[in-house]
């Protein structure tokens, strides 16, 4: 079975933490935007769902961090990840990408906080 490279982990980790904060984060920006409905009830139905979906995030987060910290890559010269910029560049994109993450994952502790 082939690892995930850290672009698929990062890719994996937004679907499943987009899957994990639909039930609350989706209801909340609908409403923001001023869509409403007695359908947007029905984003709740995911709510049990919602620990495994963490859980995928933070493996795919671990993975992704795995393999950008960890793991050392094998490049040739003159190949893109050979390139210190761009190692540094993949770096930022997942401290970005982890941040966003975990703020999505942590909207149903401070979503009371805005109403």
């Amino acid at each position: 079975m082939a690892v995930l490279n850290a672009k698929g982990s990062l890719i994996a980790g937004i679907l499943a933490g987009i899957g994990a904060s639909v039930c609350c984060v989706g209801p909340l920006v609908l409403l923001a935007l001023g869509i409403g409905g007695a359908w947007i009830g029905n984003l709740t139905a995911l709510e049990p769902y919602r620990p495994i979906f963490i859980g995928l995030t933070l493996v795919f987060l671990g993975l992704a961090y795995r393999r950008l910290y960890l793991v050392p890559q094998a490049c040739a010269p003159g190949t893109p990840c050979a390139d210190l910029r761009t190692n540094a560049r993949q770096r930022v994109i997942f401290w970005l990408v982890a941040a966003s993450l975990l703020a999505l994952l942590a909207v149903p502790w401070f979503a009371p906080l805005f109403y």
